[in-house]
């Protein structure tokens, strides 16, 4: 395990956040059947890391009760949103961890961000070694510029870190937080820090070491 690793998930685990290692992703799958039993009722956020690390395929085998929102259309989406809030365990990764044991996440929709503070009885995200991050200002950057413009892209937004690969508001002299485009397909509406949980490892974090997703 490397240092940085080590050090992450000691700083997760002060914050009553649950902290799993695996050396590859290949042996995440495993992990996950011993967090969750068989016939729980799951959800999932989008992310490209669940799906390169096999989860999305584990969710879509039948060996869960899976709340696939991709079957749900038009007004329908919000009761797949609503089941989600109440499942068993919500599936995710982060946009980025912190060394100081922080989660820093960004959503448009934000039904992602939703069940990451509050709802489902656990969270596990699956996060590799690529998204973790020395504090909260490098966690910022990381998602104006490794994580939304890839994502903009992949979900066809039109935006301008769509075209440029990265944020706009990084092109000023004193970007703030939440400055940047205007589009209505802006994927940058709400941001949440999850620190110090109240609920001891309602949210299980497993770092791979290797680099998963944007």
């Amino acid at each position: 395990m490397e240092a940085r690793i080590e050090k992450t998930m000691e700083a997760l685990k002060k914050n009553n956040i649950g902290a799993y290692y695996c050396e590859t992703k290949a042996e995440v799958l495993p992990l996950i059947k011993e967090l969750v039993p068989e016939g729980s009722t799951v959800a999932n956020g989008g992310s490209e890391s669940l799906k390169e690390a096999g989860v999305m395929a584990l969710l879509e085998s039948g060996y869960y009760d899976f709340v696939d929102r991709r079957k749900y259309e038009g007004d329908a989406v919000r009761e797949a949103y609503i089941k989600a809030f109440a499942s068993d365990a919500f599936f995710c990764s982060s946009n980025a961890v912190t060394e100081n044991g922080e989660l820093y996440n960004v959503d448009g929709n934000s039904n992602r961000v939703a069940c990451i503070v509050y709802g489902p009885k656990q969270v596990i995200m699956v996060v590799g070694k690529n998204k973790i991050v020395a504090d909260i200002d490098e966690a910022i950057k990381r998602v104006k510029t490794c994580a939304a413009p890839p994502n903009t892209k992949r979900l066809n937004c039109k935006t301008p870190c769509a075209v440029t690969d990265e944020c706009i508001s990084l092109k000023k002299e004193s970007p703030e937080l939440c400055e940047g485009c205007r589009s209505e397909h802006r994927i940058c509406c709400n941001y949440v820090v999850s620190a110090q949980q109240r609920h001891k490892n309602r949210i299980k974090v497993i770092i791979v070491n290797e680099e998963l997703g944007y």
